[in-house]
């Protein structure tokens, strides 16, 4: 299988720490597919038509995007713990922590577009806005972080622990870890996993 990757993307980083956690990563061939929203990369539109990575090609030549279907379409190749819970209770908490983390993702993503705006060009309360959601989502996560840590490691666990590391990344300035030390020390669990340890950090060259 063919793998649309960056190493600057975070929703690529995730897919590759889920396929690192139930062992099937060494069944994908990662191609370079470097992305931008101004500059969309034709090899990856031919690919996707929306120009996103992740994108995975089959071996049959049918193509998966975006990482959260790719993520349960791995799910699916192996015969380990299921990072999609099959159980109805635990299946929608996973889902739902999924959605969390890859709206924070989201919201991040378009925040740093704006923010990299030349002064005169940015929309002041738009940034106000995705600030408050980062924030609000941040507040949130502190009040389940206690659950986080005693259930059961999910595709839930992975989208949050990505959308964390991408805070770092990005926007190092918010020092989220400062009022929110329950997320905190459960994130710093997170990175230890070997899962995340053999997946690299944010690389920004």
């Amino acid at each position: 299988m063919k793998l649309h990757w960056s190493p600057r993307s975070p929703f690529v980083r995730k897919l590759m720490i889920c396929s690192h956690e139930i062992g099937v990563a060494e069944r994908m061939t990662c191609v370079r597919s470097p992305v931008e929203m101004t500059k969309p990369n034709a090899d990856v539109l031919r690919d996707n038509p929306l120009g996103k990575i992740p994108a995975l090609v089959l071996d049959d030549g049918a193509v998966l995007y975006d990482s959260r279907v790719i993520c349960e379409y791995l799910d699916t190749l192996h015969n380990g713990a299921r990072m999609f819970p099959t159980h109805s209770a635990q299946r929608w908490v996973a889902l739902r922590r999924q959605a969390l983390g890859d709206g924070m993702l989201d919201a991040s993503l378009i925040w740093r577009f704006e923010r990299a705006k030349p002064e005169n060009m940015k929309t002041h309360e738009l940034m106000a806005a995705y600030a408050l959601k980062i924030n609000t989502a941040l507040a949130a996560l502190e009040t389940e972080a206690g659950a986080l840590a005693a259930s059961a490691f999910s595709i839930g666990h992975i989208a949050i622990g990505v959308a964390l590391s991408y805070l770092d990344f990005r926007f190092a300035d918010l020092a989220w870890r400062k009022g929110h030390p329950q997320l905190a020390a459960w994130h710093k669990e997170f990175e230890q996993r070997p899962s995340v340890v053999k997946v690299e950090v944010f690389d920004d060259s």
